[in-house]
């Protein structure tokens, strides 16, 4: 029996409902994906399971694998995205109790699952799958440069792990709301288990990496958007490589730019300073403009959750006064969120 899939076709295809796996996490940046699951398909997901250490939580019910499957889970979907995307040994005894409870595993890692001999075996013994879903299709061609019809719009961040998702996720579902033809187009392994397909853009080989991101969003009606999810940060020490692809690739009309107000340093890199959203938007249109030169920044996603209601209002004027920008966190929405989209369209 195959027990090893290497590619995601379809979400229907994938086993759910989920159990979210967190590992040893011990800062939220790290547990994206889990959250995002959890924020964005609910309905999917049944518990969360960690290792001993692990200090990050979802808020979603404690479940070993065995209580997991009894509750209908029959996956355990891997909810880390730590650096280099590895899988430590650590985390073996209980990925192999999710196989042996029952669960199949599915990863976003760029570690693969079936490359590691404990676990595949496993597998084979107990008839489960190993699904990796960062893995990028064959034949990506190298970037054309050439012009696609259909409208764009990029999400770019000063740092990783921000909000660049849940903006574009924001944006297409208050495009739909406006009855505008809208498409979330996923870039990396947390993007592409909510919407179902994507291109996980940093496993792509780097030559063929701006191609890959003309593949995401391909020629469309002229009404259409395609709402493209950024990655990493163009000022990023470690992922800026993938982002400044993604952005020649996507060829955005329209950015808007993310940042976690109080941020200060690179997560993981603390000894680089966050850039400013001046300097980001400068550096992004720039860039952007060598692909679209009618490139431009409809304005600011800032992640307002660690702030209570009122302080968060004040920031959010505060920088849109600074910026002359429309300035909105998408998960509060309101009157703010709407003049964004509105500046989107413009």
């Amino acid at each position: 029996m195959q027990t090893v899939v290497t590619q995601l076709r379809e979400v229907e295809a994938l086993p759910q409902p989920y159990l979210l796996f967190l590992g040893d996490t011990t800062q939220p940046g790290y547990a994206k994906t889990a959250f995002g699951l959890r924020d964005w398909a609910r309905v999917r997901c049944v518990g969360e399971y960690a290792c001993e250490g692990a200090t990050v939580g979802t808020g979603l019910p404690f479940m070993t694998p065995v209580q997991a499957r009894v509750a209908g889970a029959r996956a355990l979907v891997i909810g880390v995205a730590n650096p280099g995307g590895h899988i430590p040994a650590t985390w073996l005894p209980a990925l192999l109790d999710a196989l042996h409870a029952g669960l199949d595993l599915i990863g976003g890692m760029h570690a693969r699952l079936g490359a590691i001999e404990s676990l595949r075996n496993a597998a084979l013994v107990h008839g489960r799958r190993l699904i990796d879903v960062r893995e990028p299709p064959a034949g990506l061609p190298v970037a054309s440069g050439r012009k696609r019809s259909g409208r764009r719009l990029l999400t770019v961040g000063t740092d990783c792990a921000l909000g660049k998702k849940y903006t574009a996720l924001s944006i297409v579902r208050a495009l739909r709301e406006r009855d505008i033809d809208a498409d979330f187009r996923a870039s990396g392994q947390t993007g592409i288990l909510i919407a179902g397909g994507g291109m996980p853009m940093d496993a792509v080989v780097a030559d063929f990496a701006a191609g890959a991101a003309e593949a995401l969003s391909p020629d469309a009606g002229a009404e259409h958007w395609d709402v493209i999810e950024g990655q990493g940060s163009l000022s990023h020490p470690a992922y800026a490589g993938v982002s400044l692809a993604l952005l020649h690739g996507s060829q955005p009309d329209v950015i808007v730019v993310c940042h976690e107000h109080g941020r200060e340093r690179m997560l993981g890199h603390e000894h680089y300073a966050v850039p400013s959203l001046e300097e980001t938007i400068d550096i992004a249109l720039r860039l952007g403009a060598r692909t679209n030169p009618a490139i431009r920044c409809a304005g600011v996603s800032l992640n307002t959750g660690q702030l209570e209601e009122g302080a968060a209002r004040l920031a959010i004027e505060e920088v849109g006064a600074r910026l002359g920008l429309p300035v909105a966190d998408p998960m509060r929405g309101g009157g703010s969120f709407e003049r964004l989209v509105d500046a989107c369209l413009a």
